[in-house]
């Protein structure tokens, strides 16, 4: 009979409390709204970009502009990564966690009201800002409220949670959306509604103990200058902004390109008679790829448990390096996206599972957010060159030759986990 209470210690959920699973539960929801905004971007961005070029713009100046636009979101992204990570760590977890959902849900349904593309940008840039931030705010504070054996699932659990929220994204486009009585501005003003989640973080949800004791103990919070004034955490930064900036090109340079593939592929002549065709079944193959997603990120938490954070990265990027590519040139039907998009999604989303455990691991408390969020965001100013490259291949090549050439990023991963440390079993820093 000693044997079964100690075969339950090794489940993951062992010893947790009511309020866990509320953290877990809002900084789940956050990340589900954060990415939902993002995703119903992804799926209304052709149609506003139509729209707001007006009917004279050419196939090419849509695909031109469109990764302009996309190049500038992402540019928010970075920023606003940077900024509330510092500020996560200075203000606290769920203070910035407020700041930065009102940000992404009340921009994204301002750009419902958007009249040029100019004015597009400019509001997905403010959303970016949020979106860029809720991210380490609400890793660190899972990180630092779950026990260290609960830790890797609880964050492969948020971070999976994203999937869902690029379903929910899906759903909304399928009915809104898509729908020619409403239609792409319907669709940006329904992802307002994410800014009632502030409500319950501000009634239920206080700081972690751990940043609670580090600020009560006078250390100096959200120190950018420390970052790379001590060696270890400089080095842990330069590791995880080399793997976040291959994840990020790989995503929003080639994976975020998904509904344009399936466009080409249903409606090459650009037949209007066929758009609504053409929208219905783009949002079932995002579905279908979220899917994959979903299970991507789960599978990744749980096999970094058991073999480690590194080789889970490494097999990752290896199967990444062939699957896009397949993805994009097996892609020739409706019927064959149904296969292909989940097998995409879980490879190339699942690295961003690998990110929420593994950042966190790599900094103390007192520089957590602002080592997260670093690595995290501001590699996306170096994926800028991600989407803006692939909409410029795509006008020179087919969309299928652009995605092979960007999938070579993945090798780039393989060569800096040669130097990034195993952190599987090693308490947080502190």
């Amino acid at each position: 009979m000693a044997a079964i209470p100690e075969a339950r210690k090794t489940r993951w959920y062992s010893g947790l409390t009511g309020y866990h699973w509320l953290v877990l539960a809002v900084a789940s929801l956050g990340w589900l709204f954060d990415t939902m905004d993002q995703w119903l971007y992804v799926l209304a961005r052709q149609p506003a970009m139509i729209e707001l070029l007006g009917p004279s713009a050419s196939k090419a100046q849509v695909a031109h502009y469109s990764g302009i636009v996309q190049a500038i979101f992402i540019a928010g992204w970075a920023t606003g990564g940077f900024l509330f990570g510092i500020i996560g760590d200075k203000l606290g977890r769920t203070r910035t966690m407020m700041v930065t959902v009102l940000l992404y849900a009340g921009f994204t349904g301002l750009s419902a009201l958007a009249q040029t593309w100019e004015q597009f940008a400019i509001l997905r840039f403010l959303v970016g800002l949020g979106i860029g931030g809720e991210f380490a705010a609400g890793a660190a504070l899972v990180a630092e409220t779950f026990p260290a054996h609960a830790r890797p699932t609880a964050l492969g659990i948020m971070q999976a949670c994203s999937a869902i929220g690029n379903l929910l994204a899906a759903v909304i486009y399928l009915f809104v959306g898509a729908n020619p009585q409403l239609g792409w501005r319907w669709a940006f003003a329904v992802g307002f509604f994410p800014a009632l989640l502030v409500f319950v973080i501000r009634l239920f949800v206080r700081e972690p103990e751990r940043w609670q004791h580090a600020r009560a103990i006078g250390e100096k919070l959200g120190s950018f200058a420390e970052l790379f004034q001590d060696s270890r955490w400089r080095y842990h930064t330069l590791i995880g902004v080399g793997l976040a900036s291959v994840g990020v090109i790989g995503f929003w340079g080639i994976g975020t390109w998904s509904p344009e593939l399936l466009r080409q592929v249903i409606n090459p002549q650009g037949d209007p008679a066929l758009n609504r065709l053409v929208e219905e079944r783009k949002t079932y193959a995002v579905m279908m790829q979220q899917v994959g997603a979903f299970l991507g990120m789960l599978g990744w938490a749980f096999l970094a448990q058991r073999i480690g954070r590194k080789p889970t990265f490494a097999l990752t990027f290896a199967a990444c390096v062939v699957v896009v590519p397949a993805t994009f040139f097996l892609t020739t039907s409706f019927e064959r996206a149904l296969l292909m998009y989940p097998l995409m999604g879980f490879f190339t989303t699942s690295l961003f599972a690998g990110y929420a455990v593994y950042f966190p691991e790599l900094f103390p408390t007192r520089l957590r957010a602002t080592g997260v969020g670093f690595c995290y965001n501001v590699a996306r100013y170096i994926a800028i060159v991600g989407p803006y490259t692939f909409g410029w291949l795509t006008a020179v090549y087919s969309i299928q030759w652009a995605a092979t050439i960007l999938s070579s990023v993945f090798l780039l991963g393989l060569l800096v986990l040669l130097f990034a440390p195993e952190t599987k079993g090693k308490p947080l820093p502190e």
